[in-house]
């Protein structure tokens, strides 16, 4: 007999390019590191000496985003979860997201506790996109405001007229060639706008998905500003809140683990650019990094393996 081929091909070879991409901005963050490794040192010696009140209200925030998280994750659900194995998911699902490239970790872990849960595999998919959407609406909007709350930190870059026009056709050969992608997708696009609304027929789901979505990113800027406070970085907090969310955005494009690297790098570059001493920024960037991805990351892998264990995962 024949075999047929591997539905999965595809997949695996998304996953090669994946990890491909994240290895080469991971020498590229390799290299930067050592070529500043002097303004890093420095950095790490202020952030040592830094207050300490400031570093337990972005600890307390850190922590709190789980729970938004959570919240935001019920909230693109009809059924209810349980709370407790929800909240537990989604610490195990921030750690597993800094082991894997992209986000695939705390997406595969949600996956799976969503279909445990009971939820079909395609409507599990489907609470995932309407998450995903709802984060980055907000997003959106947080930094729209922002940047009118700040006018002039994010300027956009002066381009000439022959660069317009090849952006231009860039833009239109990348929408025509999504046109067949778009005729391929579109039942399961179909699927997640049912899943909207019928979140958005229960008032308190949709405010479960949009509260949520809303204070886990407002937190994580929190958490940032909370450090940049803690190491005296001379910038004001609304400035710091559009750095993180302009900064996280274009970082998500590249997928590295975590956005290991390329995060860090964008915020050390945005927070500098905007007059931020070279060592603060980096003092405030190691203090969120070790907040958010150093500290939790051995107890949520052990949290994953406990829920795992327990067939929650």
């Amino acid at each position: 007999m024949t075999p047929e081929p591997c539905a999965a091909t595809p997949t695996r070879r998304r996953a090669y390019w994946h990890t491909l991409l994240s290895v080469a901005v991971l020498i590229v963050a390799g290299y930067l590191a050592r070529r500043h490794w002097p303004v890093l040192a420095t950095g790490a010696a202020r952030l040592a000496h830094a207050d300490h009140g400031w570093l337990l209200v972005a600890a307390t925030a850190v922590t709190a985003t789980w729970v938004c998280a959570a919240l935001a994750q019920q909230g693109a659900v009809p059924p209810s979860l349980p709370a407790g194995r929800l909240v537990a998911a989604q610490f195990a699902a921030s750690a597993a997201n800094h082991v894997l490239p992209a986000g695939l970790g705390a997406s595969a872990v949600n996956w799976r506790f969503l279909v445990r849960s009971g939820l079909p595999a395609s409507r599990a998919a489907s609470a995932l996109a309407v998450k995903a959407a709802a984060a980055t609406a907000v997003r959106a909007v947080l930094i729209t405001a922002l940047a009118l709350a700040c006018p002039g930190v994010l300027r956009p870059p002066q381009v000439s007229g022959g660069r317009l026009a090849l952006a231009a056709a860039v833009t239109v050969a990348l929408v025509l060639a999504l046109v067949p992608l778009w005729r391929r997708c579109r039942p399961a696009l179909t699927g997640v706008l049912a899943d909207v609304r019928t979140v958005h027929a229960r008032p308190h789901r949709a405010a479960a998905l949009w509260g949520g979505s809303l204070a886990f990113a407002g937190l994580h800027a929190v958490a940032l500003i909370a450090v940049a406070q803690a190491v005296a970085l001379p910038l004001p907090p609304a400035r710091v809140a559009l750095l993180y969310l302009a900064a996280s955005s274009l970082a998500a494009l590249l997928p590295t683990p975590g956005g290991l690297g390329s995060l860090d790098a964008a915020l050390a570059l945005a927070l500098t650019a905007t007059g931020a001493p070279a060592a603060a920024a980096a003092s405030a960037v190691l203090g969120y990094r070790l907040l958010t991805v150093w500290l939790p990351l051995i107890p949520g892998l052990l949290v994953l393996a406990v829920l795992v264990r327990r067939r929650a995962l």
